[in-house]
């Protein structure tokens, strides 16, 4: 069976999601998750504390999944670790066979449930990208020779809603000549300006996989609208949720018909369920 990096390298539509390693060690839950999910799922993102809440470190979490076939995407923050400690985890990821990595800042740590923690930010992300490319040509950021070289897919994220789109573009190329060849997106809602976006950015030589994330509810619209930079649900949407008896029906029904509108311009999307993984399955089979 093709591998994640084979897939996206032989333009084979590609699905993605992600999956929150628990405050603990008792893996049963997520690992019953990524069971239902993994017929509809080429590879599966590990978060890392995600939104600045201590957990699990997604490499243990990466190297069970690997244990029962399933194939992991590691997130690598910059938030907790200086540049030694992130090129040591990136090196033991990969003697435990984990090669798809995506390099990110991470919230701030005075988000999470440890206020009080240093935030580090030793490398810039773009500077992390680097440092996974480093590794893969033998050798790290000081210039010092390895003894074996790893092999890594090396992944990033980008925000298409960006308010100030020249930037975000700018900083796109900078991890593309970083390293950097695929990159998940933040939700989209508007299929017309992911269009405009991925013109914008037709010149490079990567893999965009598009973020869905459904509308629960005209409250969480409202709020990603309000706090979430990049993302702007349009009021048709948030109207079409309000009227709806059937809101869950309704949420699929409206991601599904986004997939419907991108998927011929992008490599796959990156299904972002928040506690409604059960939704998945529906949304990708509506969106055929």
């Amino acid at each position: 069976m093709a591998t994640f990096p084979e897939k996206l390298a032989t333009d084979e539509f590609v699905v993605t999601t992600e999956l929150t390693p628990p405050k603990g060690i008792d893996l049963d839950k997520l690992l019953n998750k990524a069971e239902f999910l993994a017929p509809f799922i080429d590879a599966f993102n590990l978060t890392d504390s995600h939104s600045s809440r201590m957990s699990l470190s997604p490499i243990a979490v990466a190297s069970r999944l690997l244990d029962f076939g399933y194939e992991p995407i590691l997130q690598i923050t910059t938030r907790d670790r200086n540049r030694i400690s992130l090129q040591s985890d990136m090196l033991g990821a990969a003697v435990l066979g984990i090669k798809n990595i995506v390099c990110m800042g991470g919230d701030p740590a005075h988000f999470g449930d440890h206020p009080d923690a240093k935030p580090v930010f030793d490398l810039s992300t773009t500077e992390l990208i680097n440092a996974a490319y480093q590794l893969s040509q033998g050798q790290d950021l000081a210039g010092n020779a390895l003894q074996g070289t790893p092999t890594f897919n090396i992944g990033a994220v980008v925000n298409p809603g960006a308010d100030d789109l020249d930037r975000e573009i700018s900083l796109l190329e900078d991890k593309v000549a970083a390293g950097a060849w695929f990159f998940q997106t933040q939700a989209i809602y508007d299929a017309g300006v992911f269009g405009d976006f991925m013109n914008r950015v037709s010149h490079l030589p990567i893999k965009i996989i598009a973020g869905i994330l459904p509308i629960k509810s005209v409250k969480m619209a409202m709020y990603m609208n309000e706090k979430i930079p990049g993302i702007q649900i349009p009021n048709h949407l948030m109207a079409e949720i309000d009227s709806s008896k059937d809101v869950k029906s309704t949420s699929a029904d409206i991601a599904a018909k986004t997939i419907r509108a991108i998927k011929d311009s992008c490599a796959g999307v990156h299904m972002m369920a928040i506690g409604a993984e059960s939704q998945i399955p529906i949304i990708l089979q509506q969106a055929a």
